[in-house]
């Protein structure tokens, strides 16, 4: 069995994105149908972290930030098939680390991932506020 390999370094395709998020509880939430759409949130994301098995695609970890201040972390997509393995948490480490760790990395969590953030030693912060998106 070979390792998990991450990468900071390789681009992904719309299908490639599409179709790891649809392996995922996270495909619900992302519009997975619509290519330009997806196609932006490629573009414009600054940080990608992506998890490998051989040449198959089963983590994704896109963010945005400064590089020195902040980072949000708005998808981080673990396919089912590969979960409670330490993907996700290393996904997130390595976002970090590409963020540089001055950063104060941020999330908003899913309803059912809200527990397992701080599990994996994140702090819980409650005092988040939002404008929600005016189309889907």
């Amino acid at each position: 069995m070979n390792p998990i390999e991450y990468r900071s370094d390789r681009k992904l395709s719309i299908d490639e994105f599409a179709d790891v998020l649809k392996r995922t509880s996270l495909g619900a939430r992302r519009p997975i149908e619509d290519r330009r759409k997806l196609q932006l949130m490629l573009d414009h994301g600054n940080v990608l972290i992506t998890a490998w098995d051989n040449d198959k695609l089963i983590g994704v970890s896109r963010a945005l930030t400064d590089f020195s201040f902040c980072c949000y972390l708005s998808d981080l997509a673990v396919d089912e098939a590969y979960q409670r393995q330490g993907i996700g948490k290393r996904l997130i480490e390595e976002t970090h680390r590409v963020a540089g760790h001055d950063t104060t990395l941020i999330l908003l969590a899913a309803p059912a991932a809200k527990d397992y953030y701080p599990h994996i030693g994140m702090e819980r912060f409650t005092d988040c506020f939002r404008i929600q998106r005016k189309t889907v």
